[in-house]
């Protein structure tokens, strides 16, 4: 039988998560009892990897117990009670035995300002890729899976599912959705480019029945309410010019057509590639998975040894404006100006796009990659009303090597390290860069990493590794539970003071506040919210949720 492991290697339970249970009469702690999500099929257990790491009951401080009142309303279900405190550290994840006592204290480590209010929350998110489904190997490694990360009771609840319209970098091999032949190594004058299919009459979502909507049907079997979004890395090879034939300095190590090239920008190629997107959508919706919004072009701006495409400004306002906006009106499917990647050529596309009226109004939001994410003040010149999404997580493991990171390695390390560097990016999005929603990247992997990038090896971590049988909780998914499980769409971001901290408030006035503490552990941490200084024991190098209800 398979067992769910953290990253320490240990197998346990998670202590304190499912029994009720609290530590030594300080406080009472009220747990309640799961109320969505599918059942799991035989037992599973889940891992912390050592003792608690909130000892200390806070006795010795002045200030007595904490009544915490009621802690319900998940995303998934209002039956869903979660515990008012959790704390992850190495060796000790995801830990809901501690205590929450009133504290004295003259000052708090963190206070909580509910007047500063931010962004409306729409939900965190992460990607289903081709790799994640194969790696889970048999049916139980699945349901434990998908129940790590998408139960309201005992998992990420993550809100959205990105699905990649064709291939991406970590699909299992090259393909679209209406490809007219083999993926060829181009010739000179690339003659033997496959034909074009301007009626799209080899359109087929078979290849995606085969991992891509099993996997994504998993997960709606635990998260019924599961929302979904869409982009694709590269149209069908008969609507592009072009493939990507070097990478800066020295010839590809294997050409395709799949891989980098521009798109055409003739009307007749523009509608037809709307169309494409309709029966995606609509092939979709068969499979009883209903997409809400799409994105014309994964990183547009990007040529790359994986399935990938270049836009220009023009074909790209125009494709928004007299293609894809109509086509995806009509069916009641918004459009995301992006997914940019690049903090120059693409946000010189989607100002283009802000600039034509016609073209904006078919914009719901703008979706930003992590390089763009980087620079809020670019993002923030758009000058643009839309919400910002945070589509994709940065990998990690960086083979450039930048200062102040360790070596690449030719796996994935999936450590505490990228855990804390996790922990950094979707701060700083959230606070500074002001995103309205935060996607992972990859939700499962094999041990390695690697992507079908056929240039350069990238081993890239992911929130759950999955190999020989064995399934592990990174320290990454647990800095994103923190946050996903406990934050609701709807909520409002509100400001922070001190300590290293989010804050957000939920739609039911519940609060949640999610911090990482990167010195020593402290026994008497102190938080500030609504009118009250509540203490609990903060471990070292390590995070914390704890939700209040006034």
């Amino acid at each position: 039988m398979s067992a769910i492991r953290d990253s320490a290697g240990a197998a346990s339970a998670e202590a304190g998560s499912e029994n009720g249970a609290s530590a030594a009469g300080t406080a009472s702690v009220a747990n309640g009892t799961a109320g969505s999500g599918a059942g799991r099929a035989g037992a599973t257990s889940t891992a912390t990897g050592g003792t608690a790491g909130t000892g200390g009951t806070g006795a010795t401080h002045a200030g007595g117990t904490a009544s915490v009142g009621s802690m319900g309303g998940s995303q998934s279900s209002p039956a869903v009670k979660l515990p008012p405190l959790v704390t992850s550290a190495p060796g000790a994840y995801w830990k809901t035995d501690g205590v929450l006592t009133d504290s004295s204290a003259a000052t708090a480590d963190v206070t909580v300002n509910e007047a500063a209010t931010g962004q409306k929350w729409e939900g965190f998110g992460a990607a289903f890729n081709e790799q994640g489904w194969n790696a889970l190997t048999s049916s139980e490694l699945r349901q434990q899976a998908m129940q790590s990360l998408f139960s309201a009771s005992d998992g990420a609840a993550f809100t959205w599912g990105r699905i990649p319209i064709g291939a991406n970098d970590y699909a299992l091999s090259r393909y679209t959705l209406d490809d007219t032949g083999a993926d060829v190594t181009p010739d000179t004058s690339e003659s033997n480019r496959p034909a074009a299919d301007a009626a799209l009459s080899r359109f087929s979502l078979a290849r995606d029945g085969e991992k891509l909507i099993p996997y994504i049907q998993a997960a709606q079997a635990v998260k019924p309410d599961l929302r979904f979004w869409a982009s694709p890395w590269t149209p069908p090879v008969w609507m592009k010019t072009g493939y990507r034939k070097t990478d800066g300095w020295n010839p590809v190590k294997v050409p395709s057509y799949y891989d980098g090239g521009s798109m055409k920008s003739d009307a007749a190629t523009l509608l037809s590639y709307a169309q494409y997107f309709v029966k995606f959508v609509q092939g979709y919706e068969a499979y009883g998975i209903h997409i809400e919004r799409v994105a014309p072009q994964a990183e547009p701006s990007f040529e790359e040894s994986y399935p990938s495409c270049v836009w220009d400004k023009s074909t790209f306002t125009k494709f928004i404006e007299q293609a894809l906006g109509p086509a995806m009106t009509a069916i009641g499917v918004e459009v995301m100006l992006g997914t940019l990647s690049d903090d120059s050529k693409d946000l010189e596309l989607a100002a283009a796009v802000l600039a034509d009226a016609s073209a904006k109004s078919f914009s719901s939001s703008i979706g930003a990659q992590w390089a763009v994410l980087a620079w809020p003040t670019k993002l923030a010149a758009l000058d643009s009303t839309l919400p910002v999404w945070a589509t994709e997580h940065k990998g990690g493991n960086y083979p450039w090597n930048p200062s102040g990171f360790p070596p690449y390695t030719s796996y994935a390390p999936n450590d505490q390290a990228y855990g804390v560097e996790s922990w950094n990016n979707i701060r700083d999005a959230i606070s500074k860069t002001k995103v309205s929603s935060y996607n992972a990247w990859n939700l499962v992997l094999d041990k390695v990493g690697w992507s079908i990038d056929s240039n350069r090896q990238w081993a890239q971590n992911a929130l759950l590794i999955a190999d020989s049988g064995t399934l592990t909780k990174t320290p990454a998914y647990y800095v994103f539970r923190h946050l996903s499980q406990y934050v609701a769409p709807g909520a409002t971001v509100v400001g922070t003071v001190g300590g290293d901290a989010l804050a957000f408030k939920n739609p039911d006035g519940s609060l949640v506040t999610v911090l990482f503490n990167g010195g020593a552990a402290n026994d008497h941490y102190v938080v500030a919210l609504a009118g009250r200084k509540l203490a609990f024991a903060m471990p070292r190098n390590g995070w914390a949720t704890l939700k209040y209800q006034p």
